[in-house]
């Protein structure tokens, strides 16, 4: 009796799969059909995921905490995290939906504080960081490659007068809590 008391089980199993399916092959032939990829490649390289299409690009930053997972090249090759290119943009980013932003390294020491904007097209993320009085040290702006509730990824270029070599730091959502002041 005990077996037969996993059957409904396994009949819901076998319709999610069955749907999964069919929505693939529905997917499939609305690309085969010429329904899909319109568009520039930059507008391509914009993800937006389901869940958060209805956020704006900055509620969608804001909306959690984010750690630096990763870096490609130019090629889309990985590159270490410790590459001279890369190293400095390393750590987790606390993005307050105020503006504020703090930044951390992964050892939990400060990075740099300061103000956050991103465009309402969601292409540029542009910070401002501050020293503890409030004087402005730099200002950044970064070309924004994916902004998902899964993704955060802008692009650096070492050179800004070669925007063939670049890196594209990667960001992941993190639940680690953000450092306290000593």
């Amino acid at each position: 009796m005990k077996k037969l008391s996993n059957i409904p089980k396994l009949l819901m199993s076998l319709g999610g799969a069955s749907l999964a399916i069919g929505l693939l092959a529905g997917c499939t032939a609305g690309t085969e059909a010429g329904q899909a990829n319109a568009g520039t490649t930059a507008e391509a390289s914009q993800s937006v995921s389901a869940s958060t299409e209805t956020m704006t690009p900055s509620e969608i930053l804001s909306s959690t905490a984010w750690e630096t997972t990763g870096a490609t090249d130019a090629k889309g090759e990985a590159v270490q995290l410790s590459d001279k290119d890369v190293s400095n943009f390393v750590g987790n980013a606390y993005f307050r939906a105020d503006g504020t932003f703090d930044m951390y390294n992964l050892d939990d020491s400060s990075k740099m504080q300061g103000d956050w904007t991103v465009t309402e097209d969601g292409k540029t993320r542009s910070i401002v960081a501050k020293d503890d009085a409030g004087k402005v040290l730099f200002t950044r702006d970064s070309d924004i490659v994916t902004l998902t509730d899964e993704e955060f990824t802008y692009r650096v270029f070492p050179d800004p007068q070669k925007s063939d070599v670049y890196f594209d730091i990667i960001h992941t959502p993190t639940d680690h809590a953000e450092p306290t002041a000593p």
